[in-house]
């Protein structure tokens, strides 16, 4: 019975013993095969590879520079230009001041007014050097065509006498700095007359 047993384990042996071999060496055939695949970069392909890479690293660092250079050029150009904007309401009370003053009848024709008139307006020339010398300048509306880039139509006033959308009333001065926009100025430009109530006005008079 005993001699049977062995007998039969032997040829299991005999028959996994073979398959086991072969997938072993199946497997090494692989692992070899795949080594051969993989090949290692040659030298001139490492230093192709690494010159790309510097020149990537390099054309960032530029693009960086040049970035940096023109954060710092518009800074240095326009770092006030807040302070700027803010400091246009001195011309601005300046101009109120002015007109409340011109508008009281019991200083009209005063020597008190009239001294008082000439200070404000040698304070207010004297700011608008200031600004100029910073290249801050006014924008010239008086007669000109509307330019939605530095005016800011608030009203429109008949007038035949102009072309339509010629500026002829400036309600508040606008600002310039360097190529900048402060402050559009703020304006009443021209349209023509409606002929329906011209009509109507000379049947009234009629």
């Amino acid at each position: 019975m005993e001699k049977e047993e062995n007998q039969n384990q032997d040829k299991v042996e005999e028959t996994v013993k073979p398959e086991v071999k072969l997938h072993i060496k199946n497997e090494q055939e692989v692992n070899k095969e795949a080594k051969e695949e993989i090949k290692e970069p040659t030298l001139e392909e490492k230093t192709i590879e690494l010159e790309d890479k510097l020149a990537r690293t390099f054309a960032e660092m530029e693009n960086q520079r040049r970035r940096f250079e023109k954060e710092k050029e518009e800074a240095f150009e326009y770092g006030g230009y807040s302070f700027a904007k803010e400091a246009l309401n001195l011309i601005d009370n300046l101009d109120r001041s002015t007109h409340v003053l011109k508008s009281d009848d019991k200083l009209k024709e005063t020597e008190a007014l009239k001294k008082t008139l000439e200070h404000l307006d040698i304070i207010k020339k004297d700011l608008i050097s200031i600004f100029e010398k910073n290249n801050i300048k006014p924008i010239d509306s008086l007669n000109k065509k509307l330019d939605p880039n530095f005016h800011q139509a608030m009203m429109e006033i008949e007038d035949d006498t102009k072309e339509p959308g010629t500026i002829i009333q400036e309600i508040q001065k606008g600002f310039t700095i360097k190529d900048r926009l402060l402050r559009p100025s703020l304006v009443g430009v021209s349209k023509k007359i409606n002929k329906k109530e011209e009509k109507k006005d000379e049947n009234k008079e009629n």
